[in-house]
């Protein structure tokens, strides 16, 4: 079992000690050691399949032997270049990236979530089309940079809220930043839309919000409740949200397998805004966005999501 992730990833520790629990033989890398810290060689010859080892200081990995991969979330290969000139740790990267970065994307082996899965999946007009045509309700959605258009949507379909496609980038520190969805009034719109893309969408009169957790066959539903009812519940308090147990409807839950299979994933972490249906006791559910690669080690059922990413990773070829 191959683990591709930073030594920080506290995610990935959940999984790894549920594998330990089965006595699979687990090997934990992280891209940026490239080096002295991770050496491989692998070979193409006498099959078609690439052999060879990973080696890091702990222990070494036949390629042929890997039955499975959980690729989480390694430093980037640049961390690993620091010691040389931009120049220099820029081409460095980019071979890393599609030497051993190929290698570990080419193993026969189960993924969870191949790297290239992850990717397709990342783009969320994708995400928002996919989910329309598995039947899922999405908001009336724009994606522009002309303010005119921006404005016209504003009119048509507000209140609107923007949300960012990938977040905002790391500060000078390191530090992580967001930009977190917030609502936006026609008369704000101006010409810096025309400066880059731009998603505006209808706002959904939530009473809560749902993460669902998809890992395999598994189906992992948690309400989230916001004591101040805030339009982004990552922008609060997490220690004052509130978590119950939901039941998804089986037609949602039909249509997120369908979701996984057409991306080519294994695993999801769903968002989708609860909103109450006038003389019923149930709540219409409205898709918001899919992460390939969330986080839910800080969910409720996070011990039971754990053992679910093992009974995927190790079914089909680990005794």
């Amino acid at each position: 079992m191959l683990v591709v992730t930073s030594v920080e990833d506290v995610t990935a520790n959940l999984v790894i000690e549920a594998l330990n629990e089965r006595h699979a033989r687990v090997a934990r890398v992280d891209l940026a050691d490239i080096g002295t810290e991770l050496m491989f060689s692998a070979r193409l010859c006498d099959q078609p399949r690439w052999t060879g080892w990973l080696r890091s200081p702990s222990r070494e990995i036949a390629f042929e032997e890997v039955g499975a991969v959980y690729y989480r979330r390694p430093t980037p290969y640049a961390g690993g270049f620091a010691h040389l000139s931009e120049e220099e740790g820029e081409f460095a990267a980019i071979e890393a990236r599609y030497g051993l970065g190929g290698i570990l994307r080419s193993l026969h082996a189960t993924y969870v979530n191949h790297p290239a899965a992850n990717s397709r999946a990342d783009y969320k007009p994708a995400q928002l089309q996919a989910a329309a045509r598995l039947g899922l309700a999405v908001p009336p959605t724009l994606i522009t940079n002309d303010v005119t258009q921006g404005r016209k949507f504003a009119a048509e379909h507000g209140p609107i809220i923007y949300k960012s496609f990938r977040g905002a980038p790391a500060a000078a520190d390191g530090r992580a930043a967001a930009i977190w969805t917030q609502r936006v009034a026609e008369h704000e719109l101006d010409d810096s839309v025309s400066v880059t893309a731009h998603m505006f969408q209808k706002e959904v009169p939530k009473t809560a919000d749902a993460r669902v957790t998809v890992i395999g066959p598994a189906v992992f539903a948690s309400r989230i409740g916001s004591p101040d009812g805030a339009l982004d519940w990552r922008s609060g308090d997490w220690e004052k949200l509130a978590y119950n147990s939901i039941d998804v409807p089986e037609q949602v839950k039909n249509a997120l397998h369908a979701y996984l299979d057409h991306f080519g994933l294994a695993f999801g972490c769903f968002d989708f805004a609860l909103e109450a249906v006038n003389g019923s006791r149930s709540e219409a559910w409205t898709f918001i966005e899919c992460n390939p690669n969330g986080q839910w080690g800080w969910l409720p059922d996070m011990s039971a999501m754990a053992d679910a990413f093992a009974d995927v990773l190790l079914k089909g070829w680990w005794p």
